[in-house]
């Protein structure tokens, strides 16, 4: 017969297992191409010089993603919807226009992935981003919530082919172990201005939307918190986990023979020459199924918070019938982001630019309204921020507000 021990490890490990998802894929989403992009360019440019700031970022990212499933948990309800109640109409519909161009920007480069992977293995972006957008749609719109979750999961579960690739690049474990805990500088316009865009691609504006919202569409409620925290938490620490691995391959690999590049697909290529087929085959699988989760999970971001801020029914196990705004966004960003990648002569960088402009703008807010909603024990209760909470969540908006002002003047300016 079995312990009452036994018993309660496998309640445990049920009760885990029950509310694992939301934190590892909104985390994992944030991997997408832009940030593969970036990684990589970081790696190879400098080499291991900016992980010691990946290690840093990595508390703040936490904390911020953990206040946004705690809201979650406690109300019931999506950020969105508690910025409307706390703030009023105007804010909020400002708010949710920036969200919408912000995403709508970025989801036109998650094809521009899927184009740029699919092409390392000889197929066409008009046959590839076609299919890849009516088979994500078809996933999200015909699947429920268990199986669009489960799917996402799965291609989060293949970031492991970064790991992979660094250990085939063979770097001195040492040397990055030391780069790690050794801060280093770079003096020059373009080192401060890809460390800005680290920060921006870690803490990107979406996010807590979405695991807010995922949060709240798979019914965690504050008795299940405890261990839903946990997978909050766990998703922004191993999604940090993976990009340092992105860089410490271009690292090793790129960096010494004086290689730089500029997106994860000239990553991908340029490492086939150096550290073999295999490694461009690792990295390639990598940017598509990055590319693919964000693809479904951006229009998915927007659609809950246009619909939650302005009171109509959403969700992934509605239908048309019950969610026509939440199916008709979703299909509407979708669509649009893949169809701009199939023009000719398509400008994608300033399309990304665009979209960097725009989260630079709404971060600050949403930061802020994060933290007037957190601490008000009206909406809150007991589950409300306490001192040591404020501090390390005001330190981590302070960093994060200077950043992104810092990242949006630099960017206004062409400052590179």
């Amino acid at each position: 017969m079995p312990s009452q021990t036994d018993k309660r490890k496998k309640t445990g490990l049920f009760a885990l297992l029950g509310v694992i998802g939301p934190g590892i894929i909104a985390a994992s989403a944030g991997n997408d191409s832009g940030g593969i992009s970036t990684y990589s360019a970081a790696g190879a440019r400098y080499g291991y010089t900016m992980l010691w700031m990946m290690l840093a970022m990595t508390p703040s990212f936490a904390i911020v993603q953990e206040m946004a499933g705690r809201m979650g948990a406690v109300t019931g309800k999506g950020f969105a919807a508690l910025i409307r109640e706390r703030f009023g109409v105007r804010p909020t519909f400002v708010a949710m226009m920036l969200l919408l161009t912000s995403n709508a920007a970025t989801t036109v480069a998650e094809f521009a992935g899927i184009a740029a992977a699919m092409e390392l293995f000889g197929v066409s972006k008009y046959v590839s981003v076609p299919i890849a957008a009516i088979s994500v749609w078809l996933l999200v719109i015909r699947g429920s919530y268990r199986n669009v979750e489960k799917t996402l999961l799965a291609l989060s579960s293949v970031f492991v082919t970064y790991v992979v690739a660094a250990f085939l690049a063979r770097p001195d474990w040492g040397v990055v172990a030391r780069s790690f805990v050794v801060p280093r500088i770079v003096p020059t316009q373009a080192f401060v201005a890809l460390a800005i865009g680290l920060t921006g691609t870690t803490i990107a504006p979406w996010m807590q939307f979405l695991v807010q919202s995922n949060i709240v569409d798979k019914g965690t409620s504050i008795k299940e918190w405890r261990l839903a925290r946990w997978d909050v938490i766990v998703g922004a620490i191993t999604a940090n986990v993976i990009a340092c691995f992105i860089i410490i391959t271009t690292a090793t690999v790129l960096h010494p023979a004086g290689i730089e590049v500029t997106s994860a697909g000239e990553a991908a290529r340029a490492l086939a020459p150096l550290a073999g087929p295999y490694a461009e085959l690792l990295f390639a699988i990598g940017l598509l199924s990055a590319s693919v989760l964000a693809a479904a999970v951006l229009p998915l971001t927007a659609s809950y918070a246009i619909c939650e801020a302005f009171g109509f029914e959403a969700g992934l196990d509605r239908s048309w019938a019950e969610a026509p705004a939440f199916n008709g966004i979703y299909t509407f960003v979708m669509f649009v982001g893949a169809a701009f990648i199939l023009l000719p002569g398509l400008n994608l960088i300033s399309i990304m630019l665009i979209s960097q402009v725009v989260n630079g703008v709404l971060l600050p807010f949403i930061l802020i309204f994060m933290m007037v909603i957190i601490n008000d024990r009206r909406i809150m209760g007991r589950y409300a921020n306490n001192r040591v909470d404020n501090t390390l969540a005001w330190a981590t908006i302070v960093v994060v507000i200077s950043l992104t002002v810092a990242l949006l003047a630099m960017t206004l300016l062409g400052i590179g």
